[in-house]
């Protein structure tokens, strides 16, 4: 895709940010393929470093089988994390986003840089400073979430808000693949799953997102948050809902839409 194509699209969906107003899917207005769509991603991530926005993380999506059968893809995307993303206290601002849903993760924190190219599951945990329970809002600036892969990777991995819980456990004091969690929307339990349903176990997702950004020549680095990937399907948030996760092991984290 020629580049004034890339600068076009980058511009729509930042306006589309900005202004709460979705728009069409891209894959609706011709081929983008998904490389167009990370070079998409990166003119905004660009755009929003020059503007003083600090990265403070990465996400990774579509982990689960699932949703990699629903959009016919055969490994995860992953989007940029900002500072102004992170919800401290666990309070989200409907009014900053468009059409929110929330997933329960594992976050890993790390300790030292993860340079990617061959990074395996035990060098993501040598290389973690602890884990801990996290909110992932996820929210779309296509209209009514109709996006194919290239939608959602060049709209930053349909990141929104994140939340991180209070209690930091190291790596080896937990089973990540059979870290159980239930979600509970308004005091009702919604769903419940497990890590593995995160490529069988969040440190391989750690570990596919290294390499793959190494592929664009960006390492992970120390201090960054990973979120993992979700545990279980996403409900919809709207104003008013209060969430809780309760891990086994990482512990309860809540949020509330305002």
């Amino acid at each position: 895709m020629e580049q004034e194509r890339i600068r076009a699209f980058a511009s729509e969906l930042f306006e589309a940010k900005r202004n709460r107003l979705p728009v069409a899917p891209l894959t609706d207005r011709g081929d983008v393929t998904v490389y167009d769509a990370y070079m998409i991603q990166m003119e905004n991530i660009r755009r929003a470093e020059n503007m003083g926005y600090h990265i403070s993380g990465k996400k990774i999506g579509l982990t689960s089988l699932g949703m990699q059968e629903q959009l016919g893809v055969h490994e995860p995307d992953y989007g940029h994390l900002f500072a102004a993303m992170d919800c401290a206290g666990g309070i989200v601002n409907t009014l900053e986003l468009i059409q929110p849903k929330i997933e329960a993760e594992v976050a890993f924190v790390l300790k030292s840089d993860l340079p990617g190219g061959t990074v395996t599951p035990e060098g993501v945990r040598k290389a973690t400073d602890y884990v801990i329970a996290a909110f992932e809002i996820v929210d779309s600036r296509v209209a009514d979430w109709r996006i194919k892969l290239p939608d959602t990777i060049a709209d930053n991995a349909s990141s929104g808000r994140y939340i991180l819980g209070a209690k930091r456990v190291n790596i080896s004091e937990v089973d990540l693949p059979s870290e159980h969690m239930k979600l509970w929307k308004n005091g009702v339990c919604v769903n419940e799953g497990t890590g593995a349903a995160v490529l069988g176990d969040p440190a391989i997702a750690v570990a596919w997102l290294a390499n793959k950004l190494w592929e664009f020549g960006s390492p992970l680095k120390a201090g960054e948050v990973v979120l993992s990937g979700a545990l279980t399907a996403a409900p919809a948030a709207v104003k008013g809902d209060r969430f809780r996760a309760e891990f086994s092991t990482l512990g309860t984290i809540e949020g509330e839409f305002v």
